[in-house]
């Protein structure tokens, strides 16, 4: 058992998680005690709380509690994941090299797992994305659970911090699709609300919610986060609900989710932040629609481009609608091809 310890983070250990970083420097933690000790404030990055996702950087000093020498025990040999879970990550991928992985998630996997979800997410499925190689692929991004479309997958650390450097910096393009409620105007422009969480956490994280700040009053909230979400509404109907191109310029929690319903039109499907507007019932916005809108969110990260990390060409991927998302295109009768893949570029 160690005491209380102040580690550096080297010039060589990069900018990663703090999950992995840790693991590699002690490799007897399992997941589930790393995020212990991040939900009980034990650990800390610089003196500030932490969660297992939190990046560490050069130079940064982390607070680690003391640490039990062996290994936890190791679970009961059981089967990891079922035939069907098998197929259906891997029927996910959308393209992959020697270098990195394009999967296109489905609605209702998480990214990552949280107390109590076992393996059954992208994180604890990559042992079924190894095709042949010696180590698991590595999420270098996220989505929310019920987001579909793209995310990046690095075969190595080196792709990994590459990727991460891409998204960081944005020197990536992401498009998302969605549907919301009403129709915005005017039709393009840019949300730029802060964001800063609101108290209280749910079970594994999924209960935050992050509340929208008016930049005028940005200085009264130190913990509030500069955010920025481009919009162009590509389709509509009536005054009911938008098909709207969304640009996460910025990447913050649950960023699209919160604009879009700070500015009175949340996406159809997102009962966290769209409460009923976002539901199809009684005399809201689907009275006049039926049934063949799924009350499922209807939010896909439909493309991104990218420079290959190794290659250096740029890449385009695009993600195909999931299954109750394109019941709502055919049911409304909108083409994916009626519109520009990147309306952005060619309406500025």
């Amino acid at each position: 058992m160690t005491g209380v310890q102040l580690l550096t983070v080297t010039e060589d250990e990069g900018e990663q998680r703090l999950d992995r970083w840790l693991k590699r420097r002690f490799p007897q933690l399992t997941q589930g005690a790393v995020e212990k000790l991040c939900r009980t404030g034990q650990l800390r990055l610089d003196g500030a709380r932490v969660k297992p996702a939190d990046r560490v950087a050069p130079g940064q000093t982390v607070r680690v509690p003391p640490i039990p020498d062996t290994p936890a025990p190791a679970p009961a040999e059981r089967s990891r994941f079922s035939p069907a879970d098998v197929k259906m990550i891997q029927s996910a991928v959308l393209w992959m090299d020697q270098h990195m992985i394009v999967l296109n998630k489905p609605p209702g996997l998480p990214s990552q797992g949280g107390s109590g979800q076992g393996d059954r997410h992208v994180d604890g499925l990559t042992e079924a994305l190894t095709f042949g190689y010696k180590e698991r692929p590595k999420l270098v991004h996220r989505l929310d659970k019920d987001t579909s479309g793209i995310l990046l997958l690095a075969r190595t650390d080196r792709v990994a911090r590459a990727l991460s450097e891409s998204l960081r910096h944005r020197a990536a393009r992401k498009i998302y699709w969605a549907v919301v409620a009403g129709v915005p105007n005017p039709k393009k422009g840019s949300i730029k609300f802060y964001l800063e969480k609101a108290p209280g956490r749910g079970k594994g994280g999924e209960g935050e919610k992050m509340i929208c700040i008016h930049p005028a009053k940005a200085k009264d909230h130190p913990e509030a986060k500069r955010a920025q979400t481009d919009f162009f509404t590509l389709w509509f109907l009536g005054n009911r609900l938008s098909w709207m191109a969304l640009e996460p310029v910025t990447g913050r929690t649950h960023q699209l989710r919160a604009h879009m319903a700070e500015i009175g039109h949340p996406i159809i499907g997102d009962g966290k932040y769209g409460g009923s507007q976002a539901e199809n019932q009684g005399e809201g916005w689907g009275a006049a629609i039926g049934g063949d809108v799924s009350r499922k969110m209807h939010l896909h990260a439909r493309s991104i481009s990218i420079e290959h990390p190794v290659t250096k060409e740029m890449m385009t991927f695009t993600a195909p609608l999931p299954e109750h998302m394109a019941r709502t295109w055919k049911a409304l009768d909108w083409k994916e091809d009626d519109v520009p893949a990147d309306p952005f570029e060619v309406f500025g």
